[in-house]
């Protein structure tokens, strides 16, 4: 991530001669159908990190890793390193991987899946498709790290490496691992296993959400599964509750104790964690008494701050012994909605008298400001309120950005011209299941401002290209320069069922090929401004306007909001 300050990046963006250190000329021409995009700016100015500042240098903000980050999984190789990794959907690249040595400083050090090869069928794929509910673990047997996952439109499967900062492997795809949320457990014997959500007995349901928990064994030496699989757990902890969606499982070997640990209610207000033991991995399990282990679901919605949805966690025991929990959770704001999807949280595991693991008991919140003692926090975290800019001078896109269904590398340069990104204007809109052209990075504060520079020069009326504020293909705001009757236009588009239509248009007064968009987010409300003087000054094209349409208390789905830049050419 590129902590560069707002204002710095501001007033290199100004410079005429310079960008942050090289030599860029003020203004590049326009190329014919290709926008071209010198900068991207982000800023959050969420009010808990400005009016809540963390008390000590041992202190870390909840959620740890802000925005759609979603479905935890965390492991260690034992040695001191730590990684976790969370679903991506139908974006590119998939499944981004974080380190750390001391669980409260991580850094993205790359994604697992990176090729093609690794994402088969995704074109098509709504937003909310693609890969589910990654599981990544270590198995020092053979000192190898695995990740196992879904893919919706293909199935089961799982990649591996043993240097987790390099590639990973194509696919193994696993046709007998029916269902959803594989992990992997590696016991100490050297036996391997996986544990994943699937249908009722017999595929024959007593009511909605009526799942099972099933186990097979794995052979890593030919990397199939051997056995017949079993089901551990039916239904879920209390089955004359009826309760739904038993998924997310993990086991765990404690001292010769099995823990079974899944998820249950559903990813919305009911959701939680709850936990089984046994003396084996392959059962049986006796729940506890006292699930659930994790959930807000019993709390009053309308409290300041309310952190919902919390559940499907993941669990590590670090070299000094101690237990921490990742999981997801939402922040909707006021109760209401948010646009940030489901985020990822840090807590220490506790333990009852009589073996136990818990995270909350009933009628706890969830903290948003926690600690690890003995642990200093760095300058830069993954946490709080923080800037973000880049001026597309790697000859990559930074790991911060991702594309929709593929790589779209045909879409986009940057290298010509250099020091920019250009996107092409393309047949295929983002409101299309397929690889638009578009580049986007996640939203991850309530409150944030975001800017772009621009050069574009639409060669007709169905060329538009600029900032899109983006939910999935049906809940958009694209904030866009047009060619219009009156000449060259900012529009404000809202993309929704009935497709795009166009909220508010205001004419440019200056003939110059570039112009600055930003959006600023006041959390439920968007402002949309565009400036031809290089942000000396700003021209509002439509304020508060709703931003509850690209949120998912009005799209669902399972992402949270982007915000990026695209190009393209109306059908």
């Amino acid at each position: 991530m590129n902590h560069l300050s707002f204002s710095a990046m501001t007033t290199c963006v100004l410079i005429a001669t310079t960008s942050c250190g090289s030599s860029r000329p003020s203004e590049v021409a326009p190329q014919q159908d290709a926008a071209i995009f010198e900068s991207f700016t982000y800023k959050g100015n969420d009010d808990f990190y400005a009016q809540n500042p963390l008390p000590d240098k041992s202190s870390f903000y909840n959620p740890i890793l802000p925005g759609w980050y979603s479905d935890p999984t965390i492991c260690t190789n034992g040695e001191g390193d730590y990684f976790f990794a969370t679903s991506t959907f139908t974006y590119v690249p998939g499944v981004p991987l974080f380190h750390s040595r001391d669980l409260v400083n991580w850094k993205k050090v790359g994604h697992v899946l990176t090729r093609e090869s690794q994402l088969k069928n995704f074109r098509h794929q709504h937003v909310s498709g693609g890969i589910f509910a990654p599981d990544v673990k270590y198995n020092p047997a053979n000192k190898t790290y695995y990740m196992i996952t879904t893919n919706v439109g293909a199935g089961n499967f799982f990649v591996k490496t043993q240097d987790p900062f390099g590639e990973w492997s194509d696919p193994i795809y696993l046709p007998e691992v029916q269902g959803i949320d594989p992990s992997f457990f590696f016991d100490n014997d050297g036996r391997a296993y996986i544990v994943n959500n699937d249908d009722a007995p017999d595929n024959k349901p007593e009511y909605p959400g009526h799942r099972t928990v099933r186990i097979v064994e794995f052979d890593t030496a030919t990397d199939k599964c051997i056995g017949e699989r079993k089901i551990l757990i039916n239904k879920g902890c209390r089955p004359e509750e009826k309760p739904i969606w038993c998924e997310g499982p993990h086991i765990y070997n404690v001292d010769g104790t099995y823990y079974l640990m899944t998820a249950e209610g559903g990813t919305a207000i009911g959701h939680s964690e709850v936990i089984y033991r046994g003396k084996s991995p392959m059962g049986p399990f006796e729940p506890w008494e006292g699930n659930p282990i994790l959930t807000q679901r019993d709390l009053d919605h309308n409290r300041p701050n309310p952190v919902t949805c919390a559940g499907h966690a993941d669990l590590v025991k670090t070299n000094e012994g101690d237990w921490w929990a990742v999981f997801l959770a939402c922040r909707p704001i006021e109760g209401d909605f948010e646009n940030l999807g489901r985020e990822t949280f840090l807590l220490p595991v506790k333990w009852t008298e009589d073996g136990w693991p818990y995270i909350t008991r009933q009628g706890e919140t969830i903290p948003m400001i926690s600690s690890r003692p003995g642990v200093t926090r760095a300058d830069s975290v993954t946490f709080g309120n923080f800037d973000w800019a880049d001026n597309f001078t790697a000859p990559s896109l930074d790991m911060e950005w991702h594309t929709l269904r593929g790589d779209a590398s045909d879409l986009y340069s940057l290298s010509s011209p250099a020091e920019h990104l250009t996107l092409k204007c393309s047949d295929i809109p983002t409101t299309e299941k397929d690889v638009p052209s578009y580049v986007g990075r996640r939203v991850q504060h309530h409150k944030y401002e975001c800017a772009t520079h621009m050069i574009f020069e639409p060669a007709d009326s169905s060329q538009h290209a600029g900032l899109v504020v983006m939910k999935d293909e049906t809940h958009q705001y694209q904030l866009a320069r047009q060619l219009g009757n009156d000449g060259h236009r900012i529009v404000l588009r809202k993309i929704d069922e009935n497709g795009a239509s166009e909220l508010a248009g205001t004419a440019m007064t200056s003939d110059a090929s570039g112009v600055d968009l930003k959006v600023v987010s006041k959390g439920k409300t968007y402002d949309f401004l565009f400036s031809t003087d290089r942000g000396d000054s700003w021209t509002t094209v439509m304020a508060d306007v709703d931003a509850r349409h690209t949120s998912t208390a009005a799209a669902g789905g399972f992402t949270g909001t982007t915000v990026g830049l695209y190009a393209s050419k109306t059908k």
